[in-house]
């Protein structure tokens, strides 16, 4: 017999319940601390593994002390105030219908009343906190802050002051502000919940406590107001009221007394509303309130406007003048530009046979291979596995090559994980882990099959007489997967198929210093958690001293070094001391420098180029009045290695930055000279400095209240409704007694489509890097800009009749960059004008050639198979010899080695799609010859017939080569 006790069951059940919610909240609990202790500990390990790991501890700590400063003093002020309004209810309440159904709330409540309020200002403490701590630059910055030494000319104020200390103090007011209104706002909602404030029934609606403590917090609003309208004085320096930005003519004799004397009247008014704690009635506040309103309208925006109105329209120029004058030497300064040299150019072009001969002997190394465009034809050539990828838009860089220092353009094999249709994890994340090989090509030459000579390239790399590299695997690059596991002990990681009997590969152990040990237990259970991938924590493939690469790609990781950074869209690659390293462009910006000019960065960085870029390399439409290209960071793309050098020595936010982050930043000494060779100008902030240029170049005040001299980067002749980008190329400006590398662009007038000046900023680290120099062409006789070259071009009878035979068969043609070169007074445009191969196969890749280089110098153009004879063309004389040319006057000899090569070509690849090995043997042997027999044929006298060798030959081999290329290193269309 079993016996039960009433209700024993009931309240097991229950009691059993109640413990179900306290164990699970405590559950949910303990999730999110680990996984926020993963997050913080797994960022952490990656900050210690490439030594800035004071960078996230410093940057931790100010969001902590803004998070808890800025929460706990929302929670308590509000708090405060909630408590005091409690404190103050009535005793008694008449019994009316309001108080009847406000008394089933407070019976709710009142029980809860200490639960409800704890939760709220938990809730509220943690949103303020939230907020503000993603403001930690500010403050830091606020801390730490150096000065310009520049003073405003309306204040006289450091410009310091509008950088760093100017928005703390909005942030500050803004935080008080909010804590004041929330404030009032749950004062009033507690008193009309107790019955101190009701809005039915006879007699005061407010009782005398309640009154005054809002009386009080009103004040306190208004004496808070009178501080806002102070500080706003100092905005007047960002206005945009005038015909420029900075404070103008209204600003400084209508709205600057104006705000003072708001601030007066609003103190004032704070006095009329706190006096209601001795005196009863809402007389005095009530009169304050209407004061400060009808204030605000009469003095803030009535009389601005009449004075804009009556007094500053009728004679604008006049009443500006002082400020338009302020707002150029401001924004010349803010974005580098006050040392922009503006010389008169193209007046007198030459046109004496004579002197224009000598000028083309000096005319050499003209950059005809266009980086945005080849890089299908990279890909064609050198990918040699479907696996390996290029960027779509390659770099321009420069090296000494034989004692002579070229353009260079180059780019990095980079791997997209395993080949389609053989994923898995280990595949993936174990084996092809990173990219391999620095492959090269000179800016001015071409084979005779007319693409790029390569310098370096293949798979193992070729040329390392003329740039040694000793690390070629790209494990940390642009295109590295989110993370990889590498290092193993007895781990084999692919470096590049070989085409060997034994293996077919070559494959590798990861030896740098780069990534965070994962062999442990509790570190694959941190990674497994964090990457949400379980085969990091159950695989067992993951064997002692591995290490997880992750945050790989450089951009990312610089701005992860320096947070205080922008960084410019465009890192490149660069072997320094036999390494490949990543250079990446650091800037430093505000939106608070006086009297600047504003613009948003994303589109004034937008052209053709922009468009290749993934969103993330793409600049932010953030709005700035200033920059500077304060830091050369540098990434090692085998360890992982980050340096950051300081580069603008002078720039006050890079030092205020430096006392932050104590150490993370080197001095500009201690760049290697071998690095320091390869450092280039920025493009991002070059396109940024020519849109200020484009008006800004005009100095006169009223001359630049007019606008009628003012220009406009052209569109890209290339790409219609795109501005054109900026190009790379060395070359020599007039009266420099040497060539120098150089980042170019033209303007037209605005409205116009002729050339209004051509501008070269130095590229070359020394005496030129940074000086800007435009050529201003005359205003009665400007040549054509780059549309009217361009469709002067496809007018011209010659290049039609060119152009069309190059596009028989189905081959498309493709406009390189129209390259404007300061020439014999005049200007010279050279246009490569490429050709898009027809493939045979869908599969095969289709690559760009070169097929013609357009030509023109005044009003003669010309199309030919290679620079220096267009120029012959165009400028008369016999050509002289252009290295490496394509194509060119050949001699018979150098013809009929041309067709044995294309013919031994032809036949190594017949022999390795069939996969007869003995007959590739045969082939190369042939190759070698043809090849031999080229390089010892000379070139033919002036007026011999050009021979134009077909396309669609493979790559000629290095001279000095001995070794064929793997199988597959050919282009066809199985890679």
């Amino acid at each position: 017999m079993t016996f039960r006790t009433p209700g024993f069951g009931r309240r097991l059940g229950s009691g059993r319940t109640r413990l179900v919610l306290p164990v699970l909240v405590a559950l949910a609990a303990l999730l999110v601390a680990y996984l926020v202790f993963t997050s913080v500990y797994t960022n952490w390990l990656w900050y210690d593994s490439v030594g800035f790991e004071t960078v996230y501890t410093t940057q931790m700590r100010a969001k902590l002390e803004l998070f808890f400063g800025a929460g706990l003093f929302m929670a308590l002020v509000v708090g405060a105030n909630v408590w005091t309004a409690y404190r103050l209810r009535p005793a008694y309440r008449p019994l009316s219908v309001e108080q009847q159904g406000l008394e089933r709330y407070r019976t709710v409540i009142d029980p809860r009343r200490r639960l409800v309020s704890l939760t709220l200002l938990t809730l509220l403490g943690v949103l303020t906190g939230s907020s503000v701590a993603g403001r930690w630059a500010v403050w830091l910055a606020f801390l730490n802050r150096t000065p310009f030494d520049i003073e405003d000319p309306q204040f006289h104020k450091d410009v310091s002051f509008y950088v760093f200390t100017y928005p703390f103090l909005r942030l500050v007011l803004g935080v008080v502000f909010a804590a004041v209104i929330l404030s009032i706002l749950a004062a009033v909602m507690v008193h009309y919940l107790y019955g101190g404030l009701r809005l039915q029934g006879p007699g005061d609606k407010a009782s005398p406590p309640a009154r005054a403590h809002l009386s009080v917090l009103v004040g306190l609003f208004v004496l808070l107001k009178a501080f806002a309208y102070w500080f706003d004085r100092y905005g007047l320096v960002h206005s945009e009221r005038g015909v420029t930005t900075g404070a103008s003519y209204t600003d400084v004799n209508a709205l600057l007394p104006a705000k003072t004397i708001l601030a007066i009247i609003a103190l004032i008014c704070a006095v009329m509303f706190v006096s209601n704690l001795l005196r009863r009635g809402m007389m005095l506040p009530g009169v304050g309130f209407t004061l400060l309103v009808l204030s605000a309208i009469l003095l803030g925006g009535v009389y601005p406007l009449l004075i804009q109105q009556f007094q500053v329209k009728p004679d604008e120029l006049a009443k500006e003048r002082a400020f338009i004058q302020r707002n150029i030497e401001f924004t010349r300064k803010a974005y580098g530009v006050d040392g922009a040299q503006v010389v008169p150019y193209g007046s007198q072009p030459v046109t004496d046979p004579a002197k224009l001969k000598a000028e083309r002997e000096k005319l050499d190394g003209v950059r005809l291979l266009d980086p945005n465009v080849l890089g299908d034809t990279f890909l064609r050539l050198q990918q040699i596995r479907p696996f390996y990828r290029f960027p779509d838009t390659l770099d321009v860089d420069r090296y000494t090559i034989d004692g002579k220092t070229i353009d260079t353009v180059v780019a990095l094999r980079e791997t997209t994980g395993a080949p389609p249709g053989e994923h898995s994890w280990v595949k993936d994340r174990l084996f092809y882990t990173h990219g391999y090989g620095f492959v090269s090509a000179y800016g001015d030459r071409f084979t005779p099959a007319k693409v790029p000579e390569f310098i370096t390239g293949s798979m193992p790399v070729s040329g390392q007489q003329k740039i040694r590299v000793d690390r070629p695997e790209i494990y940390f690059g642009e295109r590295s997967s989110r993370y990889s596991v590498v290092g193993g002990r007895d781990q084999q990681e692919l470096d590049y198929p070989d085409g060997s009997v034994q293996s077919g590969q070559r494959t590798n152990t990861y030896g740098g210093r780069g990534g965070v040990k994962i062999d442990s237990l509790f570190h694959k259970l941190l990674f497994s958690t964090r990457f949400q991938d379980k085969n990091l924590l159950l695989s067992g493939a993951i064997k002692k001293d591995a290490r997880i690469l992750y945050n790989r790609q450089p951009r990312e990781m610089v701005h992860r070094a320096a947070p205080w950074l922008r960084l410019d869209g465009d890192p490149y690659p660069a072997v320094v001391n036999n390494r490949i390293v990543w250079i990446v462009d650091g800037y430093t910006s505000s939106s608070g420098y006086p009297y600047s000019e504003e613009m948003s960065l994303g589109e004034a960085t937008r052209d053709t180029i922009t468009d290749t870029r993934s969103a993330v390399a793409r600049q932010a439409n953030d709005h700035i009045n200033y920059i500077r290209n304060s830091v050369k960071a540098t990434v090692d793309a085998y360890d992982g290695t980050v340096h950051l050098y300081q580069w603008d020595e002078d720039d006050p936010i890079t030092k205020t930055w430096m006392k932050v982050f104590k150490g993370t930043v080197q001095p500009r000494s201690s760049i290697p000279p071998e690095l320091e060779a390869h450092f280039r100008y920025p493009q991002d902030l070059f396109k940024v400095q020519r849109k200020i240029l484009s008006k800004y170049h005009v100095t006169d005040p009223a001359a630049f209240f007019s606008g009628e001299g003012f220009w406009e980067v052209p569109e890209d002749p290339g790409a219609k409704g795109k501005r054109q980008p900026p190009y790379y190329q060395s070359l020599r400006m007039p009266d420099d007694p040497s060539r120098n590398f150089a980042l170019t662009t033209v303007f037209n007038p605005r409205g116009n489509q002729q050339l209004a000046s051509f501008m070269s900023i130095g590229s070359t680290p020394g005496s030129t890097y940074g000086q800007i120099k435009i050529l201003e062409m005359p205003r009665n006789a400007q040549p054509d800009g780059p549309s009217l070259v361009q469709g002067s071009f496809e007018a011209d009878a010659q290049v039609k009749g060119e152009l069309y035979t190059l596009r028989q068969g189905g081959t498309k043609t493709v406009p390189g960059n129209l390259l404007t070169i300061p020439f014999a007074g005049g200007l010279l445009y050279v246009e490569p004008m490429y050709a898009a191969k027809a493939t045979n196969s869908d599969k095969e890749q289709q690559y760009s050639f070169l097929g013609k280089v357009l030509v023109r110098y005044g009003g003669t153009i010309a199309a030919a198979d290679t620079l220096d004879e267009a120029l012959r063309q165009v400028l008369g004389g016999a050509a002289a010899p252009v290295p490496g040319g394509a194509g060119g006057a050949l001699t018979p000899e150098a013809q009929k080695a041309i067709t044995e090569l294309r013919q031994a070509v032809d036949a190594y690849e017949k022999a390795q799609k069939a996969g007869d090995y003995p007959a590739m043997g045969r082939a190369w042997e042939e190759i070698k010859k043809a090849r031999d027999a080229l390089e010892g044929a000379q070139a033919k006298p002036k007026g011999a017939p050009a021979a134009t060798p077909s396309p669609g030959t493979a790559p000629v081999p290095a001279p000095g080569s001995s070794s064929p290329p793997s199988p597959s290193a050919t282009p066809t269309s199985s890679g």
